[in-house]
């Protein structure tokens, strides 16, 4: 999404970046991993493949992506390739209504149980509605992936259907004032110029 291309969100643990070229062959190397493949329902791709996907992320209108930096990492060699340890979507499924499916990967194992996808997720979320205007939210799991379902009902998430056959369950949220207020009360961040 042409929105967020120079745009960096930078939280207490997290950093949040525009997801370019220069993180694709990173990127790549983890959705080799069968374990990433279905956590996140995905087919693996060719580097060429992971390319033009890429473009794609960064020039539709119905996709929005970061790539998320481990903050003290990035701190202490401010090298983005080295702290990259996950990403973050939304992808617009219903522009007509702004339902936006929200989506989290943490890809590297030692940033797991750390609660940097926790806040990954209220960071997009509060983007998506205050930069995208987001109405409201699922997001479609892996059946057998507690740690992401527990996360979202945590959030105020609530299941709206599940499906054995594609191994999925769809929490919905709604958004109102009320929420938004108290995603903000879990995180502390700024907008800056994301400049290469």
């Amino acid at each position: 999404m042409r929105l967020n291309i120079d745009t960096k969100i930078i939280g207490q643990n997290i950093i949040l970046v525009p997801y370019k070229e220069h993180h694709v062959n990173k990127y790549h190397l983890w959705m080799k991993s069968e374990e990433l493949q279905k956590l996140t329902a995905s087919d693996p791709l060719t580097l060429e493949e992971e390319y033009n996907m890429q473009k794609t992320w960064q020039e539709d209108d119905d996709k929005c992506t970061f790539i998320i930096l481990d903050k003290c990492t990035y701190s202490e060699g401010d090298n983005e390739i080295d702290s990259m340890i996950g990403d973050t979507n939304i992808f617009i499924t219903d522009k007509d209504n702004m339902v936006g499916e929200i989506e989290i990967m943490i890809a590297e194992e030692v940033a797991r149980g750390k609660k940097r996808g926790w806040e990954a997720v209220i960071l997009m979320m509060l983007y998506g509605i205050r930069n995208i205007k987001i109405k409201s939210y699922e997001a479609k799991i892996y059946i057998k992936n507690d740690i992401s379902i527990n996360m979202f009902k945590k959030l105020g998430f609530k299941e709206k259907s599940r499906s054995e056959i594609f191994e999925e369950i769809t929490l919905v949220k709604l958004v109102d004032d009320d929420w938004v207020s108290n995603l903000e009360g879990h995180v502390k961040y700024e907008l800056q110029s994301y400049l290469l």
